[in-house]
């Protein structure tokens, strides 16, 4: 089926790239394996840290960007329970294999001298809660079997969202693509999600080629010769 596998990484704005590393380093355990200029963004510094082979967790420093203010219920939710602007990360949670390494991470943040609160057993996962740097709101979880639809999606809750039985069913098993492609782009409907750059800037790039798109911006190279 064509769907996402998992997470390649999660990329989180910096003031300050170096306090961002350092807590996710060495409060959190995630090896620095990557740091350079951000691809094709002037002033722009770009870090990645190891999860596994698999995901990554990166951290983006962009000029004068200390001087934007967080500001809680908006930019930022403060804690899991806290609201924050529609399309804003309200909280990121970790994932952990087991209890004893959910402990051990909640032991290994506490040595930090980072405030934890937990493990609190949800039913579904086990969870410690604390801050990261630049108020941000972390979770590490952990599961001991996949999530149970049957038993976790609520019929009540379904109703408070406005989805019905038919909308769950597709939601529950969503249809599989199976072609064409490749797909040409489709012309621009202000109603669909859109990036966040100048109209006609924006309108020219959806004219352009993939393949010269693929071409013209891209930076396979590493920044350090073999």
């Amino acid at each position: 089926m064509t769907q996402p596998t998992g997470i390649h990484h999660l990329a989180f704005m910096a003031g300050d790239i170096k306090k961002h590393i350092a807590f996710f380093s060495e409060v959190m355990g995630c090896p620095l394996v990557a740091l350079f200029d951000m691809h094709g963004v002037p002033g722009g510094l770009h870090a990645f840290l190891r999860m596994n082979d698999h995901g990554y967790f990166s951290i983006v420093q962009l000029p004068n960007v200390g001087d934007i203010p967080i500001e809680l219920g908006k930019t930022h939710a403060g804690n899991g329970a806290l609201p924050s602007a529609p399309g804003t990360l309200q909280h990121l949670a970790f994932r952990v294999d087991s209890d004893e390494q959910l402990v051990a991470m909640r032991d290994r943040i506490r040595s930090h001298g980072v405030n934890v609160i937990g493990p609190i057993d949800h039913g579904m996962c086990r969870s410690i809660y604390f801050a990261g740097p630049d108020q941000m709101t972390l979770e590490v979880a952990t599961s001991h079997e996949p999530i149970d639809p049957g038993r976790w999606i609520d019929p009540a809750v379904l109703a408070k969202a406005g989805i019905s039985d038919e909308e769950a069913a597709r939601f529950k098993a969503p249809a599989p693509y199976e072609g064409p492609s490749p797909v040409p782009q489709p012309e621009y409907d202000p109603e669909k999600p859109h990036m966040a750059y100048p109209k006609a800037q924006y309108l020219g790039m959806l004219k352009v080629p993939d393949e010269a798109i693929t071409k013209g911006a891209s930076y396979a190279e590493p920044p350090v010769p073999a």
